[in-house]
């Protein structure tokens, strides 16, 4: 637990929250601002600040987590899909430096849009191979 994040006092008790589902590596709750009903927060118990800093079991427990509380949210809300999705560091939108998935169940016509309408820029689409080349050389 870190002293001063948000979601360890929420995971640890200390602030309340409505507990969707928990297990020894995972705690999940409703987001207090929701984007739509249902709208689920599965966050690993062990503080990370950003996605990358995970470790493979970890990732693992997380996704599996995310799989099982996805199910659950569509079926509540007869949701007909889910936006499943990490903001990793605060230019991606991450509010709370704890890692979290956001579970979000969407329905025909409710307005919202897919993972790429966020990014509003548009790059060049002439270099690919280089552009692949220069994150298998990172990896």
């Amino acid at each position: 637990m870190t002293e001063n994040c948000l979601f360890c006092k929420i995971i640890s008790g200390e602030i309340p929250s409505n507990r969707i589902y928990e297990d020894d590596a995972v705690y999940a709750f409703l987001d207090i601002h929701p984007a739509s009903e249902g709208h689920t927060l599965v966050a690993p118990r062990k503080h990370f600040s950003r996605f990358v800093e995970m470790d493979a079991e970890d990732v693992a427990r997380l996704f599996e987590a995310a799989r099982k509380v996805t199910a659950a949210v569509e079926k509540a809300f007869s949701a007909e899909g889910s936006n499943i999705g990490v903001n990793n560091g605060e230019v991606a939108g991450q509010e709370v430096p704890h890692v979290h998935v956001h579970v979000i169940p969407r329905k025909k016509g409710d307005g919202g849009r897919g993972i790429k309408s966020i990014v509003w820029t548009e790059p060049d689409r002439t270099n690919l191979e280089e552009v692949a080349e220069k994150i298998r050389k990172a990896l």
